[in-house]
């Protein structure tokens, strides 16, 4: 089901019968305040594409009056024909907020790894990590020019970055749009470029970020620190910085989701007769009641023994046990003994190897 449109003249915040200047002006208010550049908000871009379509319709006497008439779909029947960039509307109206920043690209979100343990998913912890990163330049305050300068608006491309070109092929003729070639796509040119950045408005830097990682994260998960990337071109905004976790395998525990999982071996003896032992844990050992007639392959569980969920730590999973029966490899003669009065007890006719035949029979094989 399509989702409907808002109000064209309830998106500018203006009456219907408001006259052109009003729209104008409540587009250029609206435009500044929700342009992406400098808008945080997570639904900025659709904000000012909103912003941006309805401003294309109701500053056009004739789509005005269509859109009086017939609403959001023209008198065919068909939608209204939008502008294909609402930055190119922006800087035509507006002009944007000083010589093309919004044609520049943001700077590069940045990732960095940082290897955790299993411990550490446990508890939660704080630590400092070094990023080098591109950032403003400290001379020129991320302008490009050297201070006292100024900068100059690109007049082949009038502050757009971008330039259109016609190419004819056979009896059609096609619009392009590219870079624009005198300035780089930033809308600018910098006549004296600053010593400290050589014109570019940023330098590398190795910067120290505090990072505070959650109790209960998970591998591959990132944190998000807004503006920690790579300064953009010529004052543009930072990209942002990812810190990746990778939590390293452990070497007794399994993680599934908030539960762990190993494995524990217990004598044949605690295994059918039951026992209570102490097994262990990610941040302490934990005792385990071994029911009698225990199996090898049961899994027994530990309440509360796994880690801690990520949204709600108050809460933890659990830790399963699986139990591995122990056979031994060699018996001393009062072991044998007991055994062999176990499987007489239990009827079983047992046939044992004698020790030093099946020594010889390895021997024979390569055992």
């Amino acid at each position: 089901m399509p989702v409907s449109k808002r109000d064209f003249y309830e998106v500018l915040g203006v009456a219907r019968d408001a006259a052109d200047k009003d729209i104008r002006a409540a587009y250029r208010k609206l435009a500044r305040r929700y342009h992406p550049d400098v808008c945080d908000e997570p639904d900025a871009h659709e904000r000012f594409q909103e912003i941006g379509e309805a401003y294309a319709v109701l500053s056009d006497a004739e789509r005005r009056a269509h859109y009086d008439r017939f609403g959001h779909v023209g008198p065919g029947g068909v939608g209204f024909d939008m502008p294909t960039d609402i930055f190119d509307l922006f800087q035509s109206v507006v002009g944007g907020f000083g010589f093309g920043h919004e044609r520049v690209a943001s700077g590069s979100d940045l990732e960095h790894p940082l290897p955790i343990s299993l411990e550490d998913v446990a508890t939660g912890f704080s630590t400092e990590i070094a990023v080098g990163r591109f950032a403003h330049c400290e001379a020129c305050g991320g302008e490009g020019a050297e201070p006292g300068s100024s900068r100059e608006q690109c007049t082949t491309c009038r502050g757009l970055g971008r330039v259109r070109y016609r190419q004819s092929a056979m009896l059609l003729t096609f619009t392009q749009e590219a870079e624009c070639p005198d300035c780089s796509g930033t809308g600018v040119r910098i006549l004296n470029p600053c010593k400290a950045c050589r014109g570019a408005g940023r330098a590398r830097v190795t910067e120290r970020v505090q990072v505070q990682v959650p109790p209960g994260v998970q591998d591959g998960q990132r944190i998000r620190y807004h503006g920690g990337g790579d300064a953009g071109p010529l004052g543009a905004r930072a990209g942002d910085l990812y810190v990746a976790i990778r939590v390293r395998p452990h070497e007794v525990f399994v993680r599934r989701g908030s539960d762990l999982v190993c494995e524990v071996e217990v004598a044949f003896p605690q295994a059918a007769l039951g026992d209570i032992i102490e097994v262990p844990g990610i941040l302490k050992p934990h005792e385990l009641t071994i029911p009698h007639g225990t199996q090898h392959g049961d899994a027994l569980i530990v309440r509360g023994g796994g880690l801690p969920e990520l949204r709600r730590p108050e809460r933890r999973g659990d830790l399963h046990v699986l139990i591995r029966v122990a056979v031994p490899r060699r018996l001393n003669k009062a072991q044998r003994k007991a055994l062999e009065q176990l499987a007489h007890a239990m009827d079983l006719d047992v046939r044992p190897q004698d020790s030093g035949l099946r020594s010889k029979i390895s021997e024979v094989l390569g055992g």
